[in-house]
């Protein structure tokens, strides 16, 4: 939905993992649900139908148990470079844009941008959604880790 004069959040971050692998974290509904939103939330997944018009319902609850059910709408999907998809619900609605840039054989960029209708709590939120934007950073770097690097049980 595009937006005339729309307020702008743009979030970037060279990851030290290739495209691929930045881009399958998304891809894969099981990964996105461990790193999706800001630090505190936890994730289900109802439904992610990852083709252009397809629906990606997802339950975001907050650390003190508030749950927010999310329903976003993906555009155009190329794979490895490029996601769109429009948030519809709840509290803003949003187009997002994700671009996944080549860096190196092991680093990429990930860049977001959000674009919402111009107004004042639209306005009001970016600083938030900055910060929100840079936390999922950190998550999404956690799980990549980790899945680089899993864990060795020993019996």
């Amino acid at each position: 939905m595009p937006f005339d004069n729309p307020v702008e959040i743009e979030s970037s971050r060279v990851l030290a993992f290739a495209r691929d692998d930045v881009f399958q974290a998304f891809a894969d509904s099981a990964l996105l649900a461990l790193w999706w939103g800001p630090d505190g939330f936890t994730n289900e997944i109802h439904r992610f139908e990852f083709e252009p018009g397809g629906t990606w319902l997802i339950t975001m609850t907050a650390s003190n148990g508030t749950d927010f059910l999310n329903r976003s709408t993906f555009g155009e999907i190329v794979v490895p470079e490029r996601i769109t998809f429009t948030h519809h619900d709840p509290i803003h609605v949003f187009d997002m844009e994700m671009r996944f840039e080549v860096v190196s054989d092991s680093a990429s960029r990930l860049t977001w941008v959000m674009r919402m209708e111009p107004n004042e709590d639209n306005t009001t939120l970016t600083k938030f959604i900055a910060l929100a934007n840079e936390q999922n950073f950190d998550r999404l770097e956690r799980v990549l880790e980790a899945r680089q690097n899993p864990v060795e049980v020993f019996a």
